[in-house]
């Protein structure tokens, strides 16, 4: 599958900024796990899964390359 380029200049630092916010997000929340201020089981899945996201919105925003509009799908950015 080629990854061609599917958004702008605009889209991209959207996709970016979203990352850096899922991944700061996902930091939180793991310090708050280690804290023990979360339940330890909900805190490493909700911590993954923020982490996870944003390192991949990043990655889209690098590759100028959105799955959703690779699926047919249009979105404002």
């Amino acid at each position: 599958m080629a990854f061609e380029c599917n958004i702008d200049a605009r889209g991209k630092v959207a996709r970016f900024q979203t990352g850096l916010l899922g991944v700061s997000g996902g930091l939180l929340l793991a310090t708050g796990t280690a804290l023990g201020l979360i339940p330890t089981t909900i805190g490493v899945v909700m911590a993954g899964g923020s982490i996870a996201g944003g390192a991949f919105a990043m990655w889209e925003a690098r590759m100028g390359w959105c799955v959703i509009r690779a699926m047919g799908f249009k979105t404002p950015l």
